[in-house]
């Protein structure tokens, strides 16, 4: 019995490919990737903490201010080339993504 070759396989074989390029490759990169993703994460909780902790109640101008940095850092991303990305931009990026979570899950904790 063959398969028949509709769009749903072929999104499931686009995301079976694209996991499979996410396993393999060198360890340093993995390892790079994961920590700057659970350093952004850090970073991100922290940030708004202690900035409300030393002004008061303008937390919401903190999350702008971060906001405002990965959107630049978005900007500057969008220049490297389409290929593999250094390490170092990789590292820029799971950082940038670990970030943006820890901000909407604090606005989820939040309520707003």
């Amino acid at each position: 019995m063959t398969l028949q070759v509709t769009r749903y396989e072929q999104l499931q074989r686009r995301i079976g490919r694209h996991m499979n390029q996410a396993l393999v490759g060198p360890w340093r990169r993995r390892s790079v990737g994961v920590l700057a993703l659970l350093f952004g994460f850090i970073i991100g909780s922290n940030v708004t903490m202690i900035w409300f902790q030393k002004s008061g109640q303008n937390r919401p101008v903190a999350v702008l201010i971060m906001v405002i940095i990965l959107e630049l850092i978005v900007r500057l991303r969008s220049r490297v080339r389409s290929g593999p990305w250094p390490i170092s931009w990789l590292a820029i990026d799971n950082l940038r993504i670990g970030t943006v979570y820890a901000v909407v899950l604090e606005a989820f904790k939040l309520g707003s």
